[in-house]
């Protein structure tokens, strides 16, 4: 399975109920929202994700950049979030908030920066529904893609298949048409991607390009 979630990063806020409808196509819309603490940018709050949570015609893929996501991410999910990511290393518990976010409902998901290593996520695989490897900084869009994070992607994606797992690979930052095979021949299934869908004059069209070159890779 191939699934593109564009990020509303890279839409027009003044406009957002008519940039979720052009996305329809999407498997889910990916909405970062980021405290000013964890990352250096402040975007949106629970309120602005509940109005999108309202309007989108996809579900929506929450990635938190935040900081003490224990307080905060549960209230995410219980907002109807169909999937909700945290950063590992923002979290005190990262199994026990992960089960809370279960036990509410979502898809439970955990966020890696492009310099913390995976391993130790491998005999806890099975505790996470998706695990997002950032390849940028988080903290912005409209970033270069880092090719050097691929090897860990390629390590998650090797234990993922020895172990059986069911875990989505995900990757945030600088995913396009140049890019998206890479991160598929290393292993991702899930691609969030910015200006590639919302910079296009017909998103539609490009979240189609995306995932034919995603699953054109994975077939190679």
């Amino acid at each position: 399975m191939t699934r593109i979630n564009p990020s509303i990063l890279a839409a027009d806020f003044v406009n957002m109920q008519a940039e979720l409808a052009r996305i329809a196509t999407a498997d889910f819309v990916h909405v970062d929202v980021m405290d000013n603490h964890f990352v250096p940018n402040l975007t949106f709050g629970p309120q602005m994700v509940e109005r999108i949570q309202a309007t989108s015609p996809v579900p929506l893929d929450v990635h938190l950049m935040i900081e003490d996501p224990e307080r905060w991410a549960p209230g995410y999910a219980e907002l109807g979030a169909a999937s909700v990511t945290f950063h590992l290393e923002a979290s005190a518990d990262p199994i026990s908030l992960a089960r809370r976010l279960r036990g509410i409902g979502a898809r439970a998901g955990v966020a890696v920066k492009p310099s913390t290593p995976v391993e130790g996520l491998f005999e806890v695989l099975d505790e996470f529904d998706q695990v997002l490897v950032m390849t940028v900084e988080p903290g912005f869009g409209g970033q270069s893609f880092m090719p050097q994070t691929m090897p860990k992607l390629r390590l998650l994606a090797d234990e993922a298949r020895r172990r059986g797992s069911s875990v989505w690979l995900q990757v945030d930052g600088g995913i396009g048409e140049s890019t998206i095979a890479i991160a598929a021949e290393a292993g991702a299934d899930t691609f969030v991607a910015g200006s590639a869908v919302f910079g296009a004059s017909d998103p539609d069209a490009a979240i189609a390009s995306l995932r034919d070159i995603a699953r054109g890779a994975h077939r190679h």
